[in-house]
């Protein structure tokens, strides 16, 4: 008797969905909580509570819809065996346009542009929703219906350019690969990840932001003094117009050896009391990279991305699992697919474990700020954008240990405290 690897899928998605619901009840009974951690009495203003709790409790009760519609919608498409029936769907259009639906190139492009146009329908109204109503209920909304349809028509049309020629290739590595598949796929997505993070910040960015380097200034200065004493390759410095958008704030950084490049919201000079509270912000940024946390994330995914081929290419050839989620071909799109599915257990740990790691650089990046004399400026950058993205105060522990990728603030709060005590 076959196993029944399509029952087991939906019924650990199943699982996980009433976990997550439990870890998300918890949080949403921490953003009810009418007052601020002790920690963060004093520092955090009441006003900016209030409103951080309002905005919380918005995104929650949102996302407890949202959840239920998505795995409703994921557990019937499989369980019904509503995926063959398109592809076979998919297949049939072809043969009425005059195509081969024997090519798989072409039958796999004809079923991903089905499902992109289901995708588009399904996500649209909660996309709508969370912009137009829960973002600018709370003031963090700035761009237009127009903007919001414009951003959306132009990532349409980069994924029509850019992915059948991925697709293709894909196919044909699959098909031609041999006993070595899982080398070959992986060669090719190293080299795929490496070109699209070169082009994406120079060619697809600019399409939706607007760069312009950081005027002249003391805040420029200052930034250039510290990347130059810790030796960083800093190439360009950028202001990117993430206002036009929303109020949210951020920073990052990015680029290949002796190119890096550095990015400020125009939102985070606007909202920071003091340009030492930026360069703050950046000092934790390039403590990543002093830290190679950013090589070793690398290693990590290049690394899990491998031993995921590899397991594909253990399963590909399983008329049993094919069979079992109603396929009576195996095509290699549909294949991949699956096994998405089936591996969603270890998807769940690693990603845990991922979270894990990335706090532990948090606090190791905030540690090194620190020890450049940027204790206090981090400490009250910290604060600061805290409180302008209202960022949930309260926190289940339980769920930001499952869910977080940061520590809670009032965690890296309490470090950057305690290694002051230590120093002293």
């Amino acid at each position: 008797m076959a196993f029944p690897y399509l029952e087991a899928v939906v019924g650990f998605m199943i699982l996980m969905y009433i976990f997550e619901t439990y870890l998300d009840v918890r949080q949403h009974a921490a953003h009810k909580l009418p007052t601020l951690p002790k920690p963060l009495v004093g520092v955090i203003g009441q006003e900016k509570f209030e409103k951080s709790r309002a905005y919380s409790l918005d995104k929650s009760y949102f996302h407890f819809v949202h959840e239920f519609v998505t795995i409703l919608m994921d557990a019937s498409i499989l369980y019904f065996r509503i995926l063959p029936w398109f592809w076979k769907r998919s297949g049939e259009i072809l043969l009425y346009l005059g195509f081969n639906a024997e090519n798989e190139i072409f039958h796999t492009l004809s079923f991903l542009a089905g499902v992109m146009v289901w995708s588009q329908i399904t996500d649209l109204p909660f996309s709508l929703y969370s912009t137009f109503v829960i973002e600018a209920r709370h003031g963090f909304n700035k761009q237009t219906m127009w903007l919001f349809f414009r951003d959306m028509i132009k990532g349409i049309a980069l994924a029509i350019m850019l992915g059948p020629p991925i697709v293709a290739a894909i196919i044909v590595i699959v098909q031609k690969g041999g006993p070595y598949l899982a080398i070959y796929l992986w060669g090719f997505m190293l080299i795929l990840s490496l070109v699209m993070m070169t082009i994406y910040p120079v060619l697809i960015a600019p399409l939706f932001n607007k760069f312009t380097p950081l005027p002249q200034g003391e805040l420029r200065l200052k930034i250039e003094n510290l990347a130059s004493s810790l030796k960083f390759p800093l190439k360009k410095l950028f202001v990117v117009d993430g206002s036009t958008r929303s109020s949210h704030s951020n920073a990052y950084m990015y680029g290949f050896f002796k190119n890096k490049r550095i990015v400020l919201y125009d939102t985070l000079i606007q909202q920071c009391k003091n340009d030492e509270e930026i360069v703050a912000v950046i000092a934790h940024e390039l403590g990543h990279w002093k830290l190679n946390h950013t090589m070793y994330s690398f290693i990590a995914v290049q690394i899990l991305t491998f031993l995921q081929f590899g397991g594909y290419a253990l399963v590909r050839n399983s008329k049993d699992l094919f069979q079992s989620f109603g396929f009576d071909t195996q095509p290699v799109l549909i294949g991949l697919i699956i096994f998405q599915h089936t591996v969603i257990p270890l998807q769940h740990l690693v990603s845990f474990g991922l979270n894990l790691v990335s706090r532990a650089f948090e606090f190791q990046a905030d540690a090194f700020a620190k020890k450049l004399g940027y204790a206090a400026p981090l400490r009250a950058g910290l604060v600061k954008l805290q409180e302008e993205n209202l960022s949930a105060m309260n926190t289940d522990p339980w769920y930001s240990a499952y869910h977080y990728s940061h520590p809670p603030l009032v965690e890296r709060l309490a470090a950057i405290d305690e290694s002051e005590k230590k120093t002293e």
